[in-house]
């Protein structure tokens, strides 16, 4: 019988499928590969083949398909709907046996052994995979792609249906019958995050969509939160001191141990990975504007479409401005069909699909960013000292925008999306003493964030940590 010589520990990494959640997962990949280990990277297939070409040659990292009963030809996302049913009827069984091969045939000379799968990190958006890794015997470890803060308020969730805030079914309780019209705004429920901040109840993450949808992210999270209870660490793509060196303390002890390890995009030079092709020319049209007047605005890649009155108003705000604009909206009538006729027209301002957007911001042109205040935008945002403009729509951007405006004072929250908000807003941001605040503040937030762009001494612990203890598991 031939002897079979072990290679290095593996890891397999389950992102969900969604570009907000895979780049900082690549993120953590590569920097996991780069202190040893074989990572492999499991996506469903309607990603897989963009994922591939984005990513070239993926770090030294493995990405491997498993399919999703889904359409896996063209472009389009599948709805979250879609996404989480794939997750939970059809792709369980092949993640199984990714994570269980058979056995390899008997050799007669000398080879290398594939090693067994040592942990499984797994997108808590992508929980399904939890359960899939305990029957095979596989530890476990958490992903959390945004603040710390936002997964404090989804473990809170029992504690909110305890007090009285939310239904059982996740929606917020009205216990002002009795007030007035004026003093209900100042009776409303809120949620302190950490010092100033505070999300209102009609911000929660699940209330997304009409009272269906909403009730089906209730649900999704109280899954999710179960499945949680089996981890023993949650990896977070944040920074130690989110909350400005006030430390948030969670009485929540069945859940994972948060380990801080961000910002991972710190861990490589190289720019994000994007699933869409990005349009060039707008860093060639960038150099020919003055440093700091040039008005970015981009609402990600996973909000749905604003109404087209919404776009309306953005444009007729930004002709208001009568500041140069890049403005980062996909094509097609779901999203363009509220744009003025002939707009921008003779105006300073160009409009992409879609924009290679930490080389954007990088650029001394961009003097502040109008943003839906997704977390990796936000850390993008800090990383190169550009101060905000807040539109949350959906989801944790809530979140962030109360630590963006109330707790780091990088940015300000835009009075709605009506075209005097979104010039008043421009004209804060980049001709106030408020704008010239926002732009120290983010530069010390950066300075304290990233400081040498390696990241802090207690991310790279924490990152230690974990690999010490998965080191342990193995033995």
């Amino acid at each position: 019988m031939g002897q079979r010589c072990r290679s290095r520990s593996r890891i397999v990494l389950v992102p969900f499928p969604a570009q907000g959640h895979v780049s900082p997962m690549l993120h953590l990949a590569r920097l996991l590969h780069a202190r040893g280990l074989d990572v492999t990277v499991v996506t469903p297939d309607f990603i897989h083949r963009r994922l591939v070409a984005a990513a070239g040659a993926g770090g030294g990292c493995r990405f491997v398909s498993i399919p999703s009963g889904l359409d896996a030809e063209g472009d389009a996302t599948p709805e979250f709907a879609a996404i989480e049913l794939a997750m939970e009827n059809h792709m369980p069984a092949h993640l199984e046996r990714l994570l269980l091969p058979p056995p390899a045939p008997e050799a007669a000379e000398e080879e290398e052994e594939e090693a067994a799968v040592a942990c499984v990190v797994v997108d808590l958006l992508a929980s399904w995979a939890i359960p899939v890794a305990k029957r095979c015997g596989v530890h476990v470890a958490g992903f959390w792609p945004a603040m710390l803060a936002t997964f404090r308020i989804i473990s809170a969730i029992p504690e909110l249906i305890h007090r009285g805030l939310i239904s059982e079914y996740g929606s917020p309780l009205n216990h002002q019958a009795e007030y007035s019209q004026q003093e209900q705004v100042v009776a409303e429920e809120s949620l302190t995050l950490s010092g100033q901040a505070k999300l209102s109840t009609k911000e929660l993450p699940w209330l997304v969509g009409n009272p269906a949808t909403q009730r089906s992210r209730f649900i999704f999270w109280l899954r999710v939160l179960e499945r949680a209870k089996s981890v023993q660490y949650l990896l977070v793509n944040s920074f130690p001191d989110e909350a400005g060196h006030q430390r948030e303390q969670s009485s929540h002890q069945h859940h994972p141990r948060p380990l801080p390890i961000g910002p991972l995009m710190l861990a490589h030079r190289t720019t994000n990975i994007s699933m869409w092709e990005a349009d060039r020319s707008c860093l060639r049209w960038l150099q020919q504007h003055p440093p700091g007047s040039v008005v970015y605005v981009s609402f990600g890649s996973w909000v749905a479409p604003l109404s087209p009155e919404s776009i309306a108003e953005i444009a007729l705000g930004l002709e208001a401005a009568g500041r140069p604009f890049l403005w980062v909206l996909k094509e097609g009538d779901s999203w363009r069909a509220g744009l003025p006729r002939g707009f921008p027209g003779n105006l300073p301002g160009k409009i992409v699909s879609w924009a290679p957007q930490e080389e954007v911001l990088r650029s001394p042109a961009v003097g502040c960013y109008l943003t839906h205040c997704g977390w990796n935008s936000t850390l993008e945002a800090i990383q190169y000292e550009k101060r905000l403009l807040c539109h949350p729509v959906a989801g944790d951007q809530f979140v962030n925008a109360a630590f963006i405006v109330k707790v780091w004072g990088i940015g300000a929250m835009l009075d709605g999306a009506g075209r005097s908000a979104v010039e008043d807003g421009i004209r804060r941001a980049m001709e106030s003493d408020e704008g010239e605040e926002m732009q120290a503040s983010v530069e010390r937030l950066r300075r304290r964030v990233m400081g040498d762009g390696e990241g802090s001494s207690e991310a790279v612990g924490n990152l230690q940590c974990f690999l010490d203890q998965m080191k342990q598991n193995m033995q």
